[in-house]
């Protein structure tokens, strides 16, 4: 091997001086790593009640629902008679803004006819059609009527993790079973409080994701001027665009409880025979935008023109 000269030495010093100066002082530097993701622990080292706590923050790492939707909802009614109900039978058109749950909906009669636009409030346990499709099925059940405005959920961009603290307790639920079915978990809820609070009582989830498929809840259905029936839910759920949705409904009707203890079944005399009902939602999008007069009703009758189909 050649030896290189004295000045030839020299020279190759001051070029490696000058490259350090260079990239320390004008050279950018590399970009920070991103936050790791936190590596999911498999369920056989974990309770059943801390697999839920992993399924609850797998739910909400795809919330807040986008700030619009539009959607088909298809509702088939059945008579405990074994034929179709025509008046709890039909479709309806919903376009809903997700920050206040506010809607404007329009019912199918015909296939080349829209009813009238009418303003929603759609949601999970009330007096009215389920929906929409990115509900929350983990929301507490409370009264909701129609004019209250919900509280939207936080669309802040998560803060940097820092650390991270493993929270052992469920407040809502206990978890007596989880059994292995397939690829999926079955995990069976009891409230630790109001049951009709905390609705939730068996859910099905990937068991290697958390990610959550099938859930049964209680609901109610509500008879106008009669009583209140309890009915047993069954959500099936899908992946859109990164959402969770619900894209099924099968929902049977439960005899009504009085105090006394004693169970009524007069479902022909107070909810028209009504038995069991199914509902789809269809045509599911996540539109950019939406005109802001379709959530205000004082403003339909100046946009008959413009009504949307």
């Amino acid at each position: 091997m050649k030896v290189p000269s004295l000045f030839a030495r020299a020279g190759f010093a001051v070029a490696a001086c000058a490259a350090l100066l260079l990239a320390f002082f004008g050279m950018p530097g590399p970009a920070p790593a991103a936050d790791p993701q936190p590596t999911l622990p498999p369920y056989q080292t974990l309770t059943p009640v801390r697999v839920l706590g992993l399924v609850r923050r797998v739910y909400r790492e795809h919330r807040p629902p986008p700030p619009y939707e539009t959607y088909t909802l298809v509702r088939k009614e059945n008579t405990n008679y074994g034929y179709s109900d025509p008046t709890g039978t039909y479709t309806v058109h919903y376009w809903v803004r997700n920050t206040d749950r506010a809607a404007l909906m329009r019912r199918v009669y015909r296939d080349d006819y829209d009813g009238d636009m009418t303003f929603d409030r759609p949601a999970l346990n009330q007096p009215r059609d389920p929906g929409p499709p990115t509900a929350d099925l983990f929301e507490p059940a409370h009264p909701q009527p129609i004019d209250v405005v919900p509280t939207p959920e936080p669309t802040a961009a998560p803060l940097k993790t820092i650390g991270s603290v493993i929270a052992i307790g469920e407040p809502d639920y206990k978890v007596p079973k989880m059994t292995v079915e397939g690829g999926e978990l079955h995990l069976t809820l009891v409230p630790r409080r109001d049951p009709e609070r905390n609705v939730l009582r068996e859910i099905w989830v990937d068991k290697n994701t958390y990610m959550l498929k099938r859930v049964i809840a209680h609901d109610r259905m509500f008879v106008e001027q009669g009583h209140t029936y309890p009915m047993k839910v069954t959500y099936t759920l899908g992946y859109l665009e990164g959402y969770v949705v619900i894209t099924h409904i099968d929902a049977i009707v439960l005899p009504r409880k009085e105090r006394s203890g004693e169970e009524i079944a007069d479902f022909g005399d107070e909810t028209g025979d009504a038995d069991s009902l199914t509902i789809d939602f269809q045509d599911i999008t996540f539109p950019k935008t939406l005109p802001s007069w379709y959530f205000d009703p004082h403003e339909y009758g100046s946009h008959l023109a413009d009504a949307p189909l």
